[in-house]
């Protein structure tokens, strides 16, 4: 006998199969891209040291980019994407040298991925990242009185529910944030049966107990959201929710759309080799003037 809730299954599943498929080909596509905008990044103007072990678990490293254009920099804390479940630091070389070249000292954070891991384990992740930093500043080199942090998709995620969680994370250093830059970033969406991040967080919890959306407090932080024009995976209400919350409490909140990008071409574009055709790279050192500037 015919049964339509078997078929309806079947076409769920195999949409699920297909988006995982198309969103990690992306993925795998960008990673070779990496490696040759990486091969190809310049290596002046920065110190790089890699691997630096913020905590005891194997995920728990870091890559440091230390300018040398002055003394004193503002932080960069990059966060990758890749659906919590996929990406490194070491694909990320160029974003360090695309920021030490303006004089800010970069950290680029790996953390751990779903399926085995669930958050907020991202989220601790970065907290205790942040803790190292500023515990180790003297002998890494770098000062954390100004701090701006930086994801993309996935990142964004985390480095906006550092400061937006269900259960508040008492940094020292959280006054010492001066900036948010996300980067096509999921903030408010239902992750249940979603094809993409439903292993990332647990089915039994409700998005509403999870989303930074739900968590807004009034602060001092200068956020700056960057869409890209193009972004098939990310729905821009994500963004333009949060800007409405961030709004609706005080907070200081602006939306970039970045011209010709997509989901994941707008990171690719803060390239050295690339960021001449984009509006991406310069965008974003105008917020960080503004923000260190303001501060």
């Amino acid at each position: 006998m015919f049964n339509p809730n078997f078929q309806h299954k079947q076409q769920l599943l195999l949409k699920k199969i297909q988006a995982i498929k198309a969103f990690y080909a992306d993925f795998r596509l960008y990673d070779l891209a990496s490696i040759t905008i990486n091969g190809l990044t310049p290596k002046k103007g920065y110190q790089y040291r890699t691997n630096i072990a913020y905590g005891l678990k194997a995920r728990q490293r870091l890559d440091l980019y230390i300018s040398t254009k002055k003394q004193d920099k503002p932080l960069i804390v990059f966060v990758h994407g890749g659906a919590w479940r996929h990406g490194d630091k070491g694909a990320y070389k160029f974003v360090g040298e695309a920021f030490s070249r303006y004089g800010y000292d970069v950290a680029i954070v790996n953390y751990h991925l779903a399926p085995q891991f669930k958050f907020p384990t991202y989220v601790d992740d970065l907290a205790i990242a942040l803790s190292f930093l500023e515990q180790q500043q003297e002998k890494l080199g770098i000062s954390t009185q100004k701090i701006a942090l930086m994801g993309h998709s996935a990142g964004a995620f985390n480095i906006t529910s550092l400061l937006y969680h269900p259960q508040r994370f008492q940094l020292p250093l959280k006054g010492q944030i001066k900036a948010i830059i996300g980067l096509a970033g999921p903030y408010h969406f239902d992750y249940k049966g979603d094809p993409l991040a439903a292993d990332a967080f647990d089915q039994d919890i409700p998005y509403q107990q999870v989303m930074p959306y739900y968590f807004i407090e009034k602060n001092e932080v200068q956020h700056y959201l960057f869409l890209a024009e193009n972004d098939q995976i990310v729905k821009a209400s994500n963004s333009f929710d949060l800007k409405n919350q961030l709004e609706a409490l005080g907070n200081h909140c602006q939306i970039r759309v970045i011209p010709k990008t997509g989901h994941v071409s707008i990171m690719g574009s803060v390239s050295s080799l690339f960021s001449r055709f984009y509006q991406t790279r310069s965008e974003i050192v105008k917020a960080l003037e503004q923000a260190f500037k303001d501060s």
